[in-house]
C-alpha cells in the first residue's frame, strides 16, 4: 500500500508511486497547485493540458509543502491560506478583505509553510546524520572506556597482590634467616652449658672420692700404717670449686616500622593530577553538509570530491594472495614472522603457535599472554616472548630450549614486545612507558613523557619500529609514534568519529599499517603520520582486523579476533 505524502518520513529513501489513477510508475516530479505526485509521462500529460498548462510542476524535493486544511472561524466555508504580514496572523482570503486588515501587506501561507518545513526538515537530517549518530558514537567510546578502565584496574589489583606476594616472600625469608640465627645461638650456649655441667659432674665425683678415702682412714684398724697418723696435712688438700661463667641470653629487639612504612614498600594507587581531556565531537562541518536544494555548482564538487574519495581509496591496488589456518588457536591476535616462512600465532587465551605457510602445526606453547602483541622473533630465529604472571621475558632458542631472559621487575606489567630488525635492541610496551633493552637484556632507555612532561602511554599493547628508527606503539584509541630518542612525532587518531586501534607493523617504505577494530579497516600512513588510504576495508571482507605483519616477499599478512584462518594480500608493486 503507497504511503500518503503526509506519512513518508523527510529522510526516507523509498519507492514514490506517482499518484494519477491506475498509474504505477515512479514519482519525479510534483506538481505545487495540485499537490499532485506525478512520473515524467504525467507530468507531460499534466503540462499539456489546457486546464493545467500553466501549472508550476518541480522536481519532487523541491516541492512545496501543502498546508494543513483548517476552516477560517470567521468564515467556515473558507480555508485559512494566506498570513497578514503586519498583524502575523493567519487568514482567508475574505479575511484580508476587512476593515481591520485594510492597507496591511499578506503572504502566501504556503509559501511560508514551505520554508518552515524545509528548516524542519534540515534540522531532523541534522539530527539523524550528526547530532543522534555523533551522540551515540559518544556512548560507545563510554562504554569502552569502561571496559578499559575495568581492565586497567584489575591490572592495578594483581600489581598489589604481585606486590604483597613478594613482600611476603621477603619477610618470610627474613624470618627464616633470623630464626635460623637464633637456633645456632641456642645450640652455641647449649654447649657452653654441657660442658659446665661435665666440670661440676667431674668436680663432684673428686669430691665423692675423697669422701670415701677420709672415710677409710678412720675405719682402718692399723695404726701404725694409717696416713692420717703420719701425713694428713698432705691429705687435706682438697681442690677449689672450678669457676664457671653464667650465660648470656640473646635479646630480640623488635623492627621498628609503620603502616605508613608498609605502604611505601607495597606503593600506593593515585590519581594523576592530569586535567581530563574533552572527548572529541567531531565539527558538523565536517561531519555532514546538508543542502535541500543543491545547486549545479553544489552538484559538480559534490562528484568531484566523490570522484577524488574513491581515487584516494584505490590508491593502492589490493590482490589477495592466499589463505591458511593457524591450528590451536581460535582467532589470530598476534603474529610474529619467524625464519624460513614460519610464523608464530597466538589467541586471547594464551595459545602460542608455531606454524609452516601450509597451516601445518609446528610447535605449541601455553602461556599467560592474551590479546596484546606479546611475541617477537629476533634476528637469530629466537622466540621471544612475555610472561605477565611472573613479569618476566622469555626466550625460546632454535634448539626449544626455553631461558628466562629479562625480569622486568617493579611491579610493571610488560605488555607488548618487539625485537629491533635494524640493531638488535628489544622495545617493551608497559603500562604508562616504553622500555629499551639491548641484546643482552640490559635496560638502556624509558619513555614515558613528551617534551611538556605530558604522559605519551598507558596501556601500549601493540609495539614495532620503524625503518627510521621511530618506536610506533598501538595504545588505547590512538598510535603514539616517538622517536628513536624517545622524542614525540605525532600521533594518529584514526578517519572517523571512534578509533580502536589494534596490531601495527611498518614495510620497506617506511608505511605504518595499523588495525582499526572499529571501522573494520586496516589504515595505510607514511612515516610522517600522513593518512594515505584505507588500505583494506570491510567491503573486502575484511572484518574485526586484530594483527598485520609484512613478510619477506612484502606482502601483508592480516589476522582477526573471529578466525584463525590468515590472509596474505599483495599491496605493493
Amino acid at each position: 500500500m503507497a504511503l500518503s505524502e503526509s506519512q513518508i518520513p523527510p529522510d526516507a529513501q523509498h519507492y514514490l508511486v506517482c499518484g494519477f489513477e491506475d498509474c504505477e510508475r515512479n514519482c519525479l516530479f510534483y506538481c505545487n497547485p495540485c499537490h499532485q505526485l506525478m512520473c515524467e509521462q504525467c507530468k507531460d500529460n499534466h503540462q499539456k493540458s489546457p486546464k493545467t498548462k500553466n501549472h508550476e510542476v518541480v522536481p519532487y524535493r523541491e516541492r512545496k509543502r501543502q498546508i494543513p486544511v483548517e476552516k477560517c472561524s470567521n468564515h467556515p466555508t473558507k480555508d485559512i491560506d494566506i498570513l497578514c504580514d503586519e498583524c502575523n496572523v493567519p487568514l482567508c482570503s475574505k479575511c484580508s478583505t476587512m476593515p481591520v486588515h485594510k492597507g496591511h501587506s499578506f503572504i502566501d501561507l504556503e509559501t511560508i509553510y514551505t520554508e518552515k518545513s524545509a528548516a524542519c526538515t534540515e534540522e531532523i537530517q541534522k539530527i539523524q546524520t550528526y547530532f543522534m549518530p555523533t551522540a551515540k558514537d559518544l556512548q560507545k567510546e563510554i562504554k569502552m572506556d569502561a571496559t578499559e578502565i575495568k581492565a586497567i584496574i584489575d591490572s592495578i589489583r594483581s600489581s598489589m597482590r604481585d606486590e604483597a606476594k613478594s613482600l611476603k616472600k621477603l619477610v618470610d625469608e627474613v624470618t627464616s634467616d633470623n630464626i635460623e640465627q637464633v637456633n645456632k645461638m641456642e645450640e652455641s650456649l647449649k654447649e657452653m652449658l654441657q660442658s659446665q655441667d661435665k666440670t661440676y659432674q667431674d668436680y663432684i665425683s673428686y669430691l665423692e672420692d675423697l669422701v670415701k678415702q677420709f672415710q677409710g682412714y678412720l675405719s682402718s684398724t692399723q695404726l701404725q700404717c694409717n696416713p692420717i697418723l703420719s701425713s694428713l696435712s698432705e691429705h687435706l688438700k682438697i681442690r677449689p670449686i672450678p669457676e664457671t661463667t653464667k650465660s648470656v641470653p640473646p635479646v630480640f629487639t623488635a623492627g621498628q616500622y609503620s603502616k605508613e612504612d608498609v605502604v611505601k614498600l607495597l606503593g600506593r594507587v593515585t590519581v594523576p593530577d592530569t586535567k581530563p581531556e574533552n572527548r572529541k565531537i567531531k565539527p558538523m562541518e565536517t561531519a555532514v553538509s546538508i543542502q535541500l536544494k543543491p545547486t549545479g555548482k553544489q552538484r559538480k564538487q559534490d562528484r568531484e570530491k566523490s570522484d577524488m574519495k574513491q581515487t584516494q581509496s584505490q590508491s593502492s591496488s589490493v590482490t589477495k594472495v592466499r589463505e591458511y589456518t593457524v591450528p590451536g588457536v581460535d582467532g589470530v591476535y598476534h603474529v610474529s614472522l619467524g625464519k624460513s616462512g614460519r610464523l608464530w600465532g597466538s589467541d586471547k587465551k594464551g595459545n602460542l603457535v608455531q606454524t609452516d605457510l601450509q597451516g601445518n602445526q609446528l610447535q605449541k606453547i601455553q602461556t599467560s599472554g592474551g590479546y596484546e602483541g606479546y611475541h617477537t622473533v629476533t634476528q637469530d630465529g629466537d622466540l621471544i616472548y612475555i610472561d605477565k604472571d611472573n613479569k618476566v621475558i622469555n626466550r625460546i632458542a632454535l634448539d626449544n630450549t626455553i631461558t628466562e631472559f629479562i625480569k622486568t621487575g617493579g611491579g610493571i606489567l610488560p605488555l607488548s614486545i618487539h625485537s629491533s630488525h635494524i640493531i638488535g635492541d628489544l622495545l617493551v610496551g608497559m603500562i604508562c612507558k616504553v622500555t629499551r633493552y639491548n641484546k643482552t637484556g640490559k635496560e638502556i632507555q624509558n619513555i614515558e613523557r613528551d617534551n611538556k612532561g605530558q604522559e605519551l602511554y598507558r596501556c601500549p599493547h601493540y609495539i614495532t619500529e620503524n625503518i627510521n628508527g621511530d618506536i610506533c606503539t598501538s595504545d588505547i584509541k590512538i598510535v603514539v609514534v616517538v622517536n628513536k630518542s624517545g622524542q614525540h612525532r605525532f600521533s594518529y587518531t584514526g578517519q572517523g568519529s571512534q578509533f580502536d586501534s589494534r596490531g601495527l607493523c611498518t614495510d620497506l617504505l617506511g608505511h605504518i599499517l595499523v588495525c582499526d577494530f572499529y571501522s573494520d579497516t586496516v589504515d595505510l600512513l607514511d612515516q610522517d603520520g600522513q593518512f594515505l588510504c584505507h588500505l583494506l576495508t570491510k567491503q573486502q571482507g575484511v572484518t574485526h582486523p586484530h594483527s598485520v605483519c609484512v613478510d619477506d616477499e612484502n606482502n601483508l599478512i592480516v589476522g582477526r579476533n573471529n578466525t584463525n584462518t590468515l590472509t596474505v594480500y599483495k599491496y605493493l608493486q
